[in-house]
């Protein structure tokens, strides 16, 4: 799986991710032949070496022929995407990203979605910039897309309902709850179209993850700035692994509570699992004064952090709690089925620096099928250990 990591230092633009998509090795005619699925003509889209700031770059540009036909709403668009030849996954991301640039623009202007009308030559841009984008990151084979904290730029932006602050309205509605900032730049550096592409498909914003980079792509703004106006592409596969183990970061959330009906802890276990927490457990502690009190401790990716806190503050009696952030080291760890004379048992096989470490029948698989037959758990669970030391060799370790 490929990983690709957008770098917003100068912001972003429909026509800047396609530049950069292309500056990163995507081939200009795999896209224009994808694109001619959408069965669309009026339009050309050329990518031209450049440069800006000194850097080599590639800026996309898409060439609409002005027509009279009447203005597209979202229905529209979306009629396009889905009567097309584009594949299922392609018209799902295009279709996301212009639901969710239709819903802010709506936001901003009081009406329903329905109501929100593109012009025919921004519609056609944002069409190619959208599809374009979604088809062009499919041809080089992401399946991780993360960004870096977004560069809105400042000042004034001219558009059809005047002179309005930047970020535009929109932007400003699509950039809700997703890292953004302003280096002080007087320019629109951030778009709708860029925002809405950025945010819909991006599974994060953060620093570069750990990846092993093959190519790095540059994406040029249609402006020359102060500083590169470029968006920059990282692709590579994901480098999250010391020796043959696996690492990533989680965000620790603790809290202390001394007030709190021991009944509702179940609960509020329950509802941390079911938001994505990646362990939640409990930890008898003494207090002040020497009160019994339960710290709840949970591990979640930090992504979810703002979830989780909200879930703990709003499900407990705590009034307050503390985090960190840490580092994991894993086995590598993957999935079996063993045939045991209680059944089918699914096995976790933890591996590290080739060797096998551990194997853990599912514990559900196990319980069932101890009801089932009557047996005791452990039997059950000594039985598929057995089994799976015979058949080892026939289900050969994956590191």
């Amino acid at each position: 799986m490929k990983i690709a990591y957008f770098d917003c230092f100068s912001g972003a633009s429909g026509d800047m991710i396609l530049g950069a998509l292309v500056d990163a090795g995507l081939d200009v005619t795999q896209l224009k032949q994808a694109l001619s699925r959408l069965n669309l003509t009026g339009f050309d889209l050329t990518a031209e070496k450049t440069t800006r700031g000194g850097l080599a770059c590639t800026q996309a540009s898409v060439h609409v022929q002005e027509t009279d036909a009447p203005a597209r709403n979202l229905g529209d668009i979306l009629s396009i995407i889905e009567s097309s030849d584009l594949s299922l996954l392609e018209k799902s991301g295009s279709s996301a990203i212009f639901r969710r640039l239709a819903e802010a623009e709506a936001r901003v202007h009081h009406t329903s979605v329905d109501h929100i009308h593109f012009h025919e030559v921004g519609a056609m841009d944002a069409i190619v910039d959208i599809v374009g984008s979604v088809v062009g990151l499919n041809l080089l084979g992401i399946g991780q897309i993360i960004s870096s904290p977004m560069n809105t730029g400042s000042g004034t932006v001219h558009c059809r309902h005047g002179i309005l602050p930047v970020p535009a309205p929109a932007t400003a509605e699509l950039i809700r709850e997703k890292p953004a900032y302003s280096s002080g730049i007087q320019a629109e550096l951030l778009t709708p179209t860029g925002a809405a592409i950025l945010t819909t498909l991006s599974e994060h914003f953060g620093n570069m993850p750990r990846m092993c980079v093959e190519k790095i792509g540059y994406g040029a703004g249609t402006r020359n700035l102060d500083t590169p106006n470029l968006l920059r592409l990282f692709v590579g596969e994901p480098s999250d692994r010391t020796g043959d183990h696996d690492t990533d970061q989680v965000v620790v959330i603790e809290t202390n509570i001394d007030d709190m009906n021991p009944q509702c802890y179940e609960f509020v276990m329950e509802k941390a699992f079911a938001a994505g927490a990646l362990d939640v457990w409990l930890t008898p502690i003494q207090m002040k004064k020497n009160r019994p009190a339960v710290q709840v401790s949970v591990i979640s990716a930090p992504e979810s952090f703002h979830k989780m806190a909200d879930l703990l503050l709003k499900e407990t009696t705590s009034i307050g709690l503390r985090w960190r952030y840490e580092n994991r080291l894993k086995s590598i760890r993957h999935m079996d089925k063993i045939e045991t004379d209680y059944g089918t048992i699914r096995v976790k096989i933890a591996t590290a620096n080739g060797q096998m470490v551990n194997v853990s029948p599912e514990y559900d698989d196990c319980r069932k099928a101890a009801v089932q037959f009557g047996v005791p758990l452990k039997t059950v669970m000594d039985a598929v250990r057995c089994k799976f030391c015979l058949t080892s060799e026939m289900h050969p370790v994956e590191s």
